[in-house]
């Protein structure tokens, strides 16, 4: 009997214990909010991002009825983007533009979440997808938001992802071509040709269906690009070596295509903060 009622008084006491094990986890001081403002301030003005991110976050999570909330989610985004925290500013954006749609900083907060999909495109040899979200994001900005330099900057940013997207089928087609798999190679030139076609990469596709419609034993095909290479490009060297091809059957050596280089990691001088 005194057994069963010291496991029974034991089994009693375990919720005050577990109670008292929580209590000791310490919650965020409650602050007035223009002194959560001010600490998140002076935590991004000494480069600690991720403490401002994490301040202007506790803004809003202790003050969200504040006039202060909103303009501390979009500093957090910045915050985080400084950071090089990606993930987390473009979730915090998402968040932003599904609450704040018709915010004066939507703007920004539309541009911003694209630079941060930009600053991570990596070279043409591996996987674009931040790449293609780079590319749809920034087309988002151009549409939504034509007339502000957001979108005039956007603008270029996208010639430059597209022309990023345009190398990577042109390496996958020289791989394809090189190993004599000239229908896979084909379809990635016409890619170039049908969807980049602005790009600095349409001259070199052209020419590279020469030499596999050549190569295929189509020669009408051949000739039909490179009239359209010669016609759109009559200076370049892949004309040249088209031509050359075509009328006396040699390749020309030309220099070795160059690998498309990545433009991430330069905007960080260029992009501000709404607050700064």
């Amino acid at each position: 009997m005194t057994r069963f009622l010291t496991c029974l008084l034991f089994a009693l006491s375990l919720p005050v214990l577990v109670a008292g094990c929580a209590s000791d986890k310490k919650e965020p001081v409650e602050k007035p909010v223009d002194q959560l403002y001010s600490e998140a301030r002076r935590a991004f003005n000494e480069k600690d991002y991720k403490e401002a991110a994490n301040k202007f976050d506790e803004v809003e999570r202790q003050h969200p009825y504040s006039e202060w909330a909103t303009q501390a989610k979009i500093n957090s985004a910045y915050a985080s983007y400084q950071a090089d925290d990606y993930d987390m500013a473009v979730a915090t954006l998402d968040n932003f533009i599904e609450l704040h749609p018709g915010h004066p900083d939507i703007a920004y907060a539309y541009y911003l979440r694209a630079i941060c999909y930009y600053e991570q495109i990596v070279d043409v040899g591996r996987d674009q997808e931040q790449t293609r979200k780079a590319t749809d994001a920034l087309g988002e900005v151009i549409r939504r938001f034509p007339d502000t330099a957001y979108a005039r900057d956007a603008k270029f940013k996208k010639d430059l992802t597209l022309d990023h997207l345009a190398g990577k089928e042109m390496e996958i087609g020289r791989f394809y071509l090189k190993r004599k798999y000239y229908q896979a190679a084909i379809n990635r030139f016409k890619t170039v040709i049908d969807q980049y076609q602005t790009t600095t990469h349409t001259p070199e596709a052209l020419h590279r269906l020469v030499e596999a419609y050549l190569a295929l034993g189509l020669p009408d095909e051949a000739k039909k690009m490179g009239a359209i290479l010669g016609y759109n490009y009559p200076g370049s060297e892949w004309y040249q070596a088209s031509y050359s091809l075509l009328t006396q059957g040699k390749t020309m050596q030309l220099d070795k295509p160059k690998p498309a280089k990545t433009t991430a990691g330069k905007l960080k001088n260029k992009i501000t903060g709404l607050f700064e």
